[in-house]
């Protein structure tokens, strides 16, 4: 079957999307550097089953790229030499002859999307996976992963019952492609399951010394913040993050206040890029009284690009976990598990409306606090028939004011 033209045959294209992707860099960033869009970018990776390809990861510099028969196709129609481009593009002339003769047309036109697909159909030397045509071997492979092996140990185990028969050896690599790509598919797709991941796409390796995209310009870390804010002694120290929705396109802004407990919901209706969340965070913020405007700690997320904005809007101070330490934000994640219950992982959050937002708020607001009865039994107010976990939001704050005092 003929290969169509698609910017998956095209090198130096969809090489530095997997590059920067494998890097750690996010779906958009890794598609922005391919010239393209983030679905584009997913749909490449959902179809590789997240494996990058080999084709053209080192390509050298004999072979013709996209763009120079591009610009072989443009000299052509213009009436140019063989040599004159030869010369434009620093190739030999033989090179462009070779490419005419073999990649033109029956009419003997030659254009760059017809040809590059035939030049790459050309140079393709397809082999048969070693798990397609040894038949005892695969089943070995299917049993082994039914029972919750991984593809080390099934690696591991063939070597050791089967040490003087090498067709029996299979590398741990061979098994990872044969399940998620689809070309060298000779496993059972669903076999995938039993990986302890689970996962039907290959994920990246990403270290955390990769995430160097993340780090956040001038940004103030959490050690500096101020001893009120560690020890909770004031009400006006608020934790924030985001939960995402399903496939990292749709996300909730979560603000929670340390001493009380008390949980705000940011309406992100258009995702959660740095253009949209900074101008939404300020504007919940803004709705609580200054004096409950004391700093705000977040994760070192790129959606807070814009924190300088926030801070400023809001005359706030803000400062940024460490790389990989939830735990300086537990109370906020505490939250954002909670919340879970309202927001299933693999859901699409864009469908909520601020109106259902504040009403989770609300709802979850309205939870016992254990710590606050405890500190108002602390405080010799257990003569007050009003009970605290049932106040207003705004009372509730200004109750762990006095009762702190």
């Amino acid at each position: 079957m003929t290969v169509r033209f698609s910017n998956q045959l095209v090198a130096e294209l969809i090489q530095p999307f997997w590059a920067a992707w494998q890097a750690g860099e996010f779906m958009t960033g890794a598609s922005a550097v391919a010239g393209t869009y983030r679905q584009r970018g997913l749909a490449w990776v959902r179809q590789a089953g997240g494996v990058r390809p080999r084709r053209g990861r080192d390509l050298q510099g004999r072979y013709l790229s996209f763009g120079e028969r591009e610009e072989i196709a443009l000299g052509r129609a213009a009436g140019e030499s063989i040599r004159s481009i030869s010369r434009r593009l620093g190739r030999s002339p033989s090179t462009i002859s070779r490419e005419l003769a073999r990649n033109s047309d029956g009419k003997g036109a030659y254009r760059a999307t017809t040809a590059h697909p035939l030049a790459y159909e050309r140079a393709s030397r397809p082999k048969t996976a070693k798990l397609v045509t040894n038949v005892a071997l695969r089943a070995r492979v299917e049993l082994d992963l039914e029972k919750k092996y991984s593809p080390e140990q099934i690696a591991g185990r063939l070597r050791d019952d089967h040490p003087d028969d090498p067709e029996m050896w299979v590398s741990t690599e061979t098994i990872y492609q044969s399940l998620y790509v689809q070309s060298r598919g000779a496993l059972r797709r669903d076999l995938a399951k039993c990986l302890r991941t689970g996962r039907g796409l290959r994920q990246p390796n990403r270290q955390g010394a990769q995430r160097k995209n993340r780090v956040l310009p001038d940004m103030v870390n959490v050690a500096e913040r101020p001893t009120e804010a560690d020890d909770r002694a004031v009400p006006g120290h608020w934790e924030g993050d985001l939960i995402i929705g399903k496939a990292n396109a749709s996300a909730i802004g979560t603000l929670v206040e340390r001493t009380t407990g008390y949980t705000m919901l940011v309406h992100l209706p258009e995702g959660y890029k740095p253009a949209q969340v900074a101008p939404a965070l300020a504007a919940k913020i803004q709705t609580l009284p200054a004096s409950l405007r004391g700093s705000l700690t977040w994760d070192q997320g790129v959606e807070m690009r814009d924190w300088k904005q926030v801070r400023m809007a809001t005359d706030m101070a803000i400062f940024f976990c460490d790389p990989h330490a939830p735990w300086q934000r537990g109370t906020n994640e505490n939250t954002n598990g909670l919340l879970r219950q309202y927001f299933p992982k693999g859901t699409d959050l864009s469908v909520h409306s601020e109106a259902d937002l504040d009403w989770v708020a609300a709802e979850l607001n309205d939870r016992p606090r254990k710590r606050l009865a405890s500190s108002r039994s602390r405080s010799n107010r257990s003569d007050r028939s009003c009970c605290v976990d049932r106040l207003d939001p705004p009372i509730l704050l200004w109750w762990a004011c006095a009762t702190k005092r």
